[in-house]
């Protein structure tokens, strides 16, 4: 497998690309402004006529992502679109014509907090209190589950037995680690499976949201070979773009900084890379960028438009 490339900025790989696809948080901005460079990158490849995709685990829909971002200080117009996995999951128990959501019907059964039952209060599912009333079981990564992974034990089994359809938004590892549950999303998605049930992960690092952002690429005339995703977190978009064999831009200055904070050499950059890399079944990413800036281009480059 080819070593990961060290680059000053994203001008390093613009020439060999068409479509960007983004992560926001921890890449864009911090949840309080943009990060500086970041701007000034996004103009770079708009002047260049590059496709860019942001892409967000968040429950906001597209265009409440997108006013998000504009009170966080990114301008209009510097992207081409926006898909978060609240958009996807939106589309998919509406409409229900993808394959994933197809004949999930109007009845939720939630195991989740307030941040899904707002969501879902916006679409035209019914949440119901009683599984014999649901037409599916939805699992909020969004929220913080309460209680031991065993108290939800008799609800995952009475599901697979009535054959519903299970949805899970954002199980994330993360979730282990909070210091007010016990239970992550992860852990009820990996029981659900254990009980032979089959369940559907909606959200990065998983096919159906990158599988989305291929059909968007498609619709602009753009393949995955055309395409990098630059992201901080290895867990979600570098993992879930290799998946579907795209390349890879990972920002050390992300979720993963801690581990880079005291790498003082290249030399030393590369070790805890390569850490990373065993960390997650030997994923490697294609480039390492400090953070999402333009950088330096180089004298004899002539950075190729797309052909308006």
């Amino acid at each position: 497998m080819p070593n990961t490339k060290f680059c000053q900025g994203i001008s390093d790989i613009s020439d060999s690309y068409t479509g960007f696809l983004i992560d926001t948080w921890g890449v864009l901005h911090d949840s309080e402004k943009v990060f500086e460079g970041a701007i000034e990158c996004l103009k770079e490849l708009k002047n260049r006529k590059k496709f860019v995709l942001l892409m967000s685990n968040s429950e906001l829909r597209a265009h409440e992502m997108a006013e998000n971002l504009k009170k966080l200080g990114l301008p209009d117009g510097l992207y081409s679109e926006i898909l978060t996995s609240g958009e996807l999951l939106y589309n998919g128990i509406n409409t229900q014509k993808d394959a994933v959501f197809e004949g999930v019907g109007k009845n939720c059964y939630l195991i989740g907090g307030e941040r899904a039952r707002k969501f879902l209060a916006g679409t035209d599912v019914q949440i119901v209190n009683n599984l014999e009333d649901a037409s599916f079981l939805l699992v909020s990564g969004w929220d913080n589950l309460e209680g031991e992974l065993s108290s939800y034990e008799e609800v995952l089994r009475e599901t697979i037995r009535r054959r519903l359809k299970i949805l899970c938004i954002n199980p994330d590892s993360r979730a282990l680690l909070g210091n007010n549950y016990k239970t992550g999303t992860l852990q009820l998605s990996r029981r659900i499976q254990e009980l032979g049930g089959v369940i559907q992960m909606i959200g990065k690092p998983y096919k159906p949201i990158f599988h989305q952002a291929i059909h968007i690429l498609h619709n602009n005339d753009i393949y995955p070979g055309q395409t990098v995703m630059i992201g901080d977190a290895m867990a979600h978009d570098i993992t879930g773009a290799t998946l579907v064999n795209m390349d890879t831009c990972l920002i050390r200055s992300g979720i993963h900084a801690p581990v880079f904070k005291n790498a003082a050499t290249p030399g030393d950059v590369n070790k805890i890379l390569s850490m990373l890399i065993n960390q997650f079944n030997n994923i490697r990413p294609t480039y390492l960028v400090d953070r999402l800036k333009w950088g330096k281009a180089l004298p004899d480059r002539k950075h190729r438009k797309r052909p308006a």
